[in-house]
């Protein structure tokens, strides 16, 4: 029995046989929307896909992976990969990210909790740090957040305040950073007025300042840190605004890449580098892209690049961004307790698990799988294997990523009888999807597809069952649409390239030899989403799930 009275023993499914091998794939950015030629994935050859969507029509759906289906405030808010992967590990909804931080400010919650006590400890002495990204997209930061947390702190006794920006263009239309910062600008006025010393003290485009993820590249976080603690960078300016549009009419920079730059009195002096007795706050609710920036302000043993000077801060982030890690150990708002899900049931009744994918998505189907939990439930159950990204270029330079790599290891797991579920994630349609390089992402489609190909392949030898789906939309749509759904055009009235995720649904096949005849599609649970898909393995494994868990998306009809 658990600690909390309930039992790790799974009911047995009544028509459903046990010890079938599982391919679980998710495929990374790939949501289904209307055939046109910015919908890298109709555009692409994806023969696999197609026979899995064309084959059987009770054996192909589409399910939500946006807004209110993985949790996240409104049906406005594009699902993304963490989110995606908690809904589908987890098997029921949790309030994520942005909800529980606007609840938090709503209620006032924030304000009495350990981590914002924690920082206020500076205030009296020290100035207040407001480290992320200014943007409306809703998918790292929002903007109205961090308006409330400017107001809540002074309201609170913050009397000197700096806010350290990082440019968007990748979640909302690129050049969009300039209004971003006029608001800001102008709520920070609004607190001068009353006496507060609140300003810009630095900034830089999200992908080249800070940003950057599970260690692919510390040069990013370098440049931050360089202009946020030492006030150093290579462009000075005396007003964000200026400095924004200045930095954008350098030849193929855009928000996202922006250089990073500091803002200087009428002396040439930074007006904000961080110091001893100063409190930071990193603002980003989303964690995957906040991690190597709080370990370099966190860690006193820290040596992965030169911090040249640490001061001694009380740091605390938006939400703690590892929970294993325990990092940062202060935090503003407590993140979902998700207990017990799939994966965890499912080693506690025996299935042997393997997890697979390359770095920029290994902790999506090990960590936020598993509940944002690091590490295994049980080693002797279950191998993570981890194949290194690409570093130092952007994904449409090699749009095939390691797709070959992953489905290799995956076919050699399945092949070896060494475990019961095989999970991967194929990242190519996402991350390619990201950089707005179509002729890219075609071809990173198509490497996505032949990986699922030689998945497919090793379950036919073994007569094993494949589940293929997808986390959120993003490769099927790349191109701003107006709201008639027609292509936005610049003012020069080239095309708007769209690099965020979509709110389009996502594909969930089923099929194999070791699938039992008569299984196919409910037709009634025409509202499934990502959550649903945990009862569905879990079935699909010969068990029933537990009765918290969203219902399973399949039945088991007379053959």
């Amino acid at each position: 029995m658990g600690s909390s009275g309930f039992s790790w023993k799974l009911k047995d499914h009544p028509k459903l046989p046990k010890g079938k091998t599982i391919a679980m794939v998710v495929l990374d950015g790939w949501g289904e929307a209307k055939a046109n030629q910015y919908n890298c994935i109709h555009v692409a050859e994806t023969p696999t896909m197609d026979s899995l969507k064309n084959g059987a029509p009770e054996k192909w759906r589409l399910v939500k992976a946006h807004g209110k289906a993985v949790g996240l405030p409104t049906d406005d808010d594009m699902g993304n990969s963490e989110v995606g992967h908690n809904a589908l590990g987890a098997g029921r909804i949790y309030a994520q990210g942005a909800k529980l931080v606007d609840s938090a400010l709503e209620t006032g919650k924030i304000y009495d909790g350990e981590g914002f006590k924690y920082i206020k400890e500076s205030f009296e002495t020290g100035t207040l740090h407001l480290i992320g990204l200014l943007s409306d997209g809703g998918v790292h930061s929002r903007l109205d957040q961090v308006q409330l947390l400017l107001k809540g702190a002074s309201e609170r006794g913050a009397k000197r305040i700096r806010v350290h920006i990082l440019t968007d263009g990748r979640d909302v239309l690129d050049g969009s950073s300039v209004g971003f910062v006029e608001t800001l600008e102008n709520d920070l006025a609004k607190l001068r007025e009353k006496g507060i010393d609140a300003q810009v003290a630095s900034g830089g485009g999200r992908m080249y300042v800070t940003m950057d993820r599970y260690e692919n590249d510390w040069d990013v976080v370098k440049r931050g840190w360089d202009a946020q603690v030492l006030g150093e960078a290579p462009y000075k300016f005396k007003n964000p605004v200026e400095a924004v549009k200045k930095l954008r009419e350098i030849p193929n920079t855009s928000d996202q890449y922006l250089p990073p730059f500091v803002i200087v009195d009428d002396n040439g002096k930074a007006v904000g580098p961080i110091v001893d007795g100063d409190a930071v706050v990193t603002f980003n609710f989303r964690a995957d892209r906040m991690v190597m920036i709080a370990k370099s302000l966190e860690y006193e043993d820290f040596n992965t690049f030169d911090r040249v000077r640490v001061p001694k801060i009380r740091y605390a982030g938006m939400l703690q961004y590892d929970g294993e890690l325990k990092l940062p150990s202060h935090y503003l708002v407590s993140p979902p307790e998700m207990e017990r899900t799939s994966g965890e049931y499912l080693v506690h009744n025996g299935v042997r698990t393997f997890a697979c994918s390359e770095t920029v998505k290994f902790g999506h189907v090990t960590f936020f799988w598993n509940g944002n939990r690091s590490g295994y439930f049980n080693p002797e159950m279950e191998k993570y294997v981890e194949i290194p990204s690409d570093s130092g270029i952007t994904f449409n330079v090699k749009p095939n990523m390691k797709a070959l790599e992953i489905a290799e290891k995956a076919r050699d797991a399945i092949l070896s009888g060494k475990f019961d579920q095989v999970r991967v994630n194929l990242p190519n349609s996402d991350m390619v999807g990201h950089t707005g390089d179509i002729e890219a992402t075609v071809v990173a489609c198509k490497a996505a597809d032949e990986a699922v190909k030689m998945i497919l392949d090793a379950i036919e030898q073994v007569g094993g069952i494949y589940v293929v789906t997808a986390d959120h939309g993003n490769a099927e749509d790349m191109v701003k649409r107006d709201k008639k759904g027609e292509p936005q055009l610049d003012k020069n009235g080239k095309i708007q390239i769209l690099t965020s995720h979509t709110l389009e649904p996502v594909p969930i096949a089923i099929g194999g030899p070791g699938l039992a005849p008569g299984v196919r599609f409910r037709k009634d649970v025409p509202n499934g989403g990502l959550a649903n898909v945990a009862a569905t393995v879990m079935n699909l494994h010969g068990f029933e799930a537990p009765s918290d868990y969203e219902t399973t998306l399949i039945e088991v009809g007379d053959n």
